[in-house]
């Protein structure tokens, strides 16, 4: 449905007639993402939280240097994988909302949906608050404070969240530069602890790295949960497929851009974990709460307090990326009737999806006052896996279902499957080890999806009781329906 502009029609002296409706003027996303931005709100979003807290659980869970770099490297492959394989769905169906829009073409509505309502209600909102309140975490530790620090980091948390919310409803550029911006500010002190590391070994500090695969451990459930740690690391790969409807050239970039990014993540992570191990030890990571402010105050000296700094960076621009592409899910549902119509509304000057944005940091900041930052990676992990190897397994469906459809990008098929395999393993490893009541509130949470789908979906019962609050929105935000128009 378009937005209708009604203009006041003048006579040839200049007199006023009745208000005609003009043709309708179609409010659309633009196409503001090119190659540059759009790797770096791939790097942005997957370097955020996790160099800084995965190594520890890493080396922890496989027993041996050796066995945690392979992980590490392994992780970027597996990555990868999947980065590929979207980049085939993403360019095969150039539509915005990522995995949200390959459920509804590969498989049926309902599971579109159930996605649809996994992500906004669990996936984005709480990614969102993890990577928030590891910001506050470490911005607390500028301040004395006497008592708990925790009202203050989910304060600080809190307002980081508005301030994103508020950047990406007011400007897809400014989005878009801010993403820049920070990706630039976090890869300089990674490239800090990169070229510390190698000073390090230069002064004969590789002699840790010689144990190789000594202490290796034997359980494969311990190794699955080291790859659980170190994928929350990686865990932004696929961002840039909730943008295809604002990137130029999709053909070209959106693969470009996934392997550009994941493999530049990818030599990053495992030479920053080569100079924690060179400056810590393998004692001294698995001993640190805080391996990048350990390994500054080693390395530094007074000027470890960059390292802070450079978590504040990372995490920002983390969330940021996060928050734009999390909106752009939340919008394409909507406009396929899975979520109230509102969601699907854009601002009519600015051209950003403000209400879906609004929503998504809204629940955020919900989730964060009573959790934590464990108990929230519990409750994301468990969904996200789930149903990014079924959204990569949509690749095998596809070939079946349609084998003639167009494919700018074709992978080689044992790439989505290996990928599946992967995701099936890194679901059930985890919950054989040690489950715990965040992976049962994640099922609640998704089956919840059912309410709202079988009256309003399914027997499309009436909800005009919602049109005066869509019309009030409308009013209040200055926004307008954007239906989809695809390229010519």
């Amino acid at each position: 449905m378009a937005a209708e502009v009604r203009k006041r029609n003048t006579n040839a002296n200049g007199e006023g007639n009745i208000d005609q409706p003009s043709e309708p003027e179609v409010t659309t996303l633009k196409r503001n993402v090119g190659i540059v931005s759009g790797t770096s709100f791939i790097v942005g979003s997957i370097i955020g939280s996790g160099i800084f807290i995965s190594p520890k659980g890493v080396l922890k869970g496989t027993g041996s240097i050796g066995l945690s770099l392979v992980v590490w490297a392994a992780s970027g492959v597996i990555s990868l994988l999947g980065a590929l394989s979207y980049a085939e769905l993403g360019t095969m169906i150039p539509r915005s909302g990522g995995e949200y829009a390959y459920f509804y073409d590969a498989t049926f509505p309902f599971v579109a949906y159930m996605y649809s309502w996994t992500r906004t209600i669990v996936l984005q909102p709480s990614g969102l608050a993890i990577i928030c309140m590891t910001l506050a975490s470490y911005m607390v530790t500028f301040f004395e404070y006497c008592g708990t620090p925790i009202p203050p980091e989910k304060t600080i948390a809190c307002v980081a969240i508005l301030t994103i919310c508020i950047i990406n409803c007011y400007d897809t550029s400014w989005a878009a530069y801010v993403q820049v911006f920070f990706t630039v500010c976090k890869l300089v002190p990674l490239a800090i602890i990169i070229i510390g590391g190698f000073v390090k070994m230069g002064q004969g500090g590789h002699t840790e790295l010689q144990d190789g695969f000594k202490g290796t451990t034997g359980s494969v459930s311990s190794v699955a949960l080291s790859f659980y740690d170190a994928m929350w690391a990686y865990d932004g790969w696929n961002t840039l497929n909730f943008l295809t409807e604002e990137l130029k050239n999709p053909y070209k970039n959106l693969p470009r851009a996934n392997v550009f990014g994941v493999v530049l993540v990818t030599i990053v992570y495992v030479l920053a974990n080569i100079s924690y191990l060179v400056v810590l030890t393998p004692a001294g990571l698995l001993a640190s709460d805080a391996v990048a402010v350990d390994w500054g105050k080693a390395m530094l000296g007074k000027a470890y307090v960059i390292m802070p700094i450079a978590v504040i960076f990372s995490t920002f621009g983390a969330a940021n990326g996060l928050c734009y592409s999390s909106g752009r899910l939340v919008y394409a549902a909507a406009r396929d009737g899975n979520l109230p119509e509102v969601l699907s509304y854009v601002h009519v000057k600015r051209c950003t999806p403000l209400p879906s944005i609004v929503l998504t940091c809204v629940i955020a900041i919900l989730m964060i006052i009573p959790a934590n930052i464990g108990q929230l990676v519990d409750f994301f992990s468990f969904s996200a896996w789930l149903f990014y190897g079924t959204c990569v397994f949509c690749v095998v469906i596809l070939r079946i279902r349609k084998p003639n459809a167009e494919r700018p990008i074709r992978v080689f098929i044992l790439i989505p499957i290996v990928f599946t395999l992967c995701s099936i393993y890194l679901v059930v490893a985890p919950i054989a080890q040690n489950p715990s009541l965040e992976f049962l509130w994640a099922a609640v949470f998704i089956v919840g999806g059912l309410v709202f789908y079988l009256p309003f979906v399914v027997f499309k019962l009436d909800r005009g009781c919602f049109d005066k609050v869509t019309t009030f929105l409308q009013l209040l935000c200055e926004i307008a329906p954007s239906p989809y128009v695809p390229d010519n």
